[in-house]
């Protein structure tokens, strides 16, 4: 059939008509990606062609209250390939593998996969710098060495249980999984853009950018206090063998933790090669028993408060056991104390009179006081892995459960709530929440990002209260059974406790965790000092094995604090073979005869120097030494004297 010439330009117009509109499509989708898709476009295309070797940022610091280091970061470079770039995959594995100590076929099977890029491990990951230089020495073609940096502990075991241990993707415990999201370091790269074949594109520069530190975590821990509590758990343990021992220091008016250890112990930088439980538990915060007789300090403050006692002109007959709803509970001391006042009960730790103060108190209010004052929850110490206690329900308190708890059995508490507890008993009666953090800080400015403020959680009892709490502790120490702790010039106050163990749901005849807590100067706390030493071999009192410990730590910590040596202290009531102190006298300008007819026999001298008159000695005229000690005398002569001290 023909086509007429009409319909065949209709025809051709339509067909035009498309092709123009099909043009103006093409350019008007041209314009759209060229415009205004064409950057988004170009990035995509360049992120296909890019390839990234990463460079880590360092972790942040931690480090002890006056800047001590006691976790870093030290450069450990790891190594990467690029496997389009690597030409010769045999050789390349073959000679890695004498330097990584690696399987030649591991290495292999890495360097042959498809990815851009891939990290050569284990032994290609964090690396020792000698290693890297090995490698890099090597030239090799597709194998990067990246800047990469790994954790250091330069005082290997010290605070283990607080900083903590980190993995690949960070903290793991302690502070360094508490605070990881501040320590953690924002990765930064080297980036250039490659080829299908993963070769370099031609003309094409590197992109750097650059890492970010994390933030530096400075610690409440003191590292001189810290490192004299570890000494001191590591003699006991080897003295005692005991099945464990804790100890925690702190300021007893802001919550912070000055030291915190416990044994067994662990290396942070080689964790793996100790039990899991030893540093995945932090016993001072995790481990729970019966604390015994330092649970008395509550009770007292309570019936302090509650105006239930007068400590100095009250008395109390302990016989030597109480019968409570049936059962005799007795005193630690056979055919007990006789006739006393209620500061000699304290001074003695006299259950029952402990006991008649529980009573007096009534259930409802004696435990009112144990949970204002933290027991039976969490102080919410900012470390993970910390446990509650355990408390009976008041329902349950029937008379015995009432004067048991009174002193200190038949409640579960942990170490942590036990110190923060008597900081709040003798403080001045302000509970605060314990923390191991200070502040964080910008490890490139030194400047302070946040700072961490002490939190009171409530006020428990008053000033007044608190300060018959000290005086009456202060007194354990001097006259009781904390005389082991006491400290000549620094007022110590304390208490003891021995508590059995339960195992398997009995109390053991024979197995007793025995702790000391201790603070000083009893007229104003800088410090206290907490000790459980589980399960000693011999001798199981907390006055004989505990407070000596607590007596070392704090020599040492009112040292390290620089605190000053305080008046006005409780004369120690001295056992038999006990050296008392004694005040050295002045004997510069003194002859030799002169000493030797003044001199009474509290002292031993020794001589050295020629002469006649003394021109010197140690120690020095004033200061407190035990009765039968050595004075060491420098002798001169006579127009030659000094008063040099």
């Amino acid at each position: 059939m023909k086509v007429s010439g009409v319909t065949l330009r209709r025809r051709l117009l339509i067909a035009l008509i498309i092709a123009i509109v099909a043009f103006i499509s093409l350019i008007v989708r041209l314009a759209y990606v060229q415009l205004w898709k064409g950057g988004e476009i170009a990035e995509r295309a360049e992120d296909s062609w890019r390839r990234n070797i990463p460079y880590m940022g360092k972790r942040g610091e931690i480090q002890d209250r006056n800047g001590v280091k006691l976790a870093y970061n030290v450069s450990s470079p790891t190594v990467w390939a690029i496997p389009a770039q690597v030409k010769d995959r045999e050789a390349t594995a073959e000679k890695l593998s004498v330097i990584l100590g690696m399987d030649k076929d591991t290495l292999l099977k890495q360097i042959s996969t498809k990815q851009m890029i891939v990290e050569l491990k284990p032994g290609g990951r964090k690396m020792t710098l000698q290693k890297a230089e090995q490698v890099r020495a090597l030239a090799l073609p597709g194998i990067v060495v990246a800047e990469d940096n790994k954790r250091f502990y330069p005082f290997g075991n010290l605070a283990a249980q607080v900083i903590g241990i980190t993995g690949v993707d960070g903290g793991l415990t302690g502070v360094e999984k508490r605070y990881d999201s501040m320590l953690k370091a924002v990765r930064g790269s080297v980036s250039f853009l490659s080829d299908a074949r993963g070769q370099q594109m031609p003309n094409s520069s590197d992109t750097y950018t650059e890492p970010k530190d994390g933030l530096t975590l400075q610690l409440t821990i003191d590292k001189q206090i810290q490192a004299s509590m570890e000494r001191e758990l590591d003699q006991a343990m080897t003295a005692l063998k005991p099945d464990g021992a804790i100890a925690i220091a702190m300021d007893p008016n802001t919550g912070e933790i000055l030291g915190m250890a416990s044994r067994p112990t662990y290396e942070p930088g080689n964790y793996q090669a100790f039990p899991s439980e030893t540093y995945n538990r932090n016993l001072p915060i995790w481990m729970t028993y019966e604390p015994g007789s330092t649970f008395k300090i509550i009770t007292l403050a309570a019936a302090i408060e509650e105006k239930k006692v007068n400590l100095k002109h009250e008395m109390f007959y302990d016989p030597g056991a109480i019968e409570v709803g049936g059962a005799r509970l007795r005193c630690w001391k056979k055919g007990g104390h006789g006739s006393q006042t209620f500061l000699q009960v304290v001074e003695n730790s006299c259950n029952p009179g402990f006991v008649t103060l529980g009573q007096r108190l009534g259930k409802e209010k004696l435990f009112e006081y144990i949970h204002n004052f933290g027991f039976g929850k969490k102080t919410g110490i900012d470390l993970y892995g910390e446990e509650n206690g355990i408390l009976f329900k008041l329902n349950q308190v029937g008379p015995v459960e009432l004067a048991t708890t009174a002193f200190g059995q038949g409640v579960s508490v942990t170490p942590i709530q036990q110190i923060t507890a008597v900081s709040a008993a003798i403080n001045g009666g302000t509970l605060y929440k314990p923390h191991v953090a200070k502040a964080f800080i910008n490890s490139a400015t030194g400047e302070t990002v946040q700072a961490v403020q002490p939190q009171a959680v409530r006020q428990v009892i008053s000033e007044e209260t608190s300060k018959q709490v000290r005086e009456a502790l202060e007194s354990v120490v001097a006259n009781g059974t904390g005389g082991n702790a006491f400290i000549d010039g620094y007022r110590v106050g304390g208490k003891t406790g021995t508590a059995q163990k339960v195992v398997n749901g009995k109390y053991s005849a024979n197995e007793h965790i025995v702790s000391f807590i201790g603070f000083a100067p009893a007229d104003d706390p800088k410090v206290v000092i907490y000790v459980a030493v589980d399960n000693p071999q011999g001798i199981q009192f907390g006055g004989v094995v505990a407070a000596p410990i607590v007596r070392s730590m704090m020599a040492d910590a009112l040292e390290v604090l620089e605190v000053p040596k305080r008046t006005g202290q409780l004369n120690k009531k001295y056992k038999l073979g006990e050296a008392p102190y004694v005040t050295v006298p002045n004997l510069v300008g003194k002859t030799v005869s002169d000493i030797y007819e003044d001199m009474n026999m509290n002292f031993n001298l020794t001589s050295a120097g020629s002469g006649s008159t003394v021109i010197r000695q140690a120690p020095a005229a004033g200061e407190r030494v035990p009765k039968g000690s050595t004075i060491r005398i420098y002798l001169g002569a006579g127009d030659d004297t000094t008063h040099s001290h």
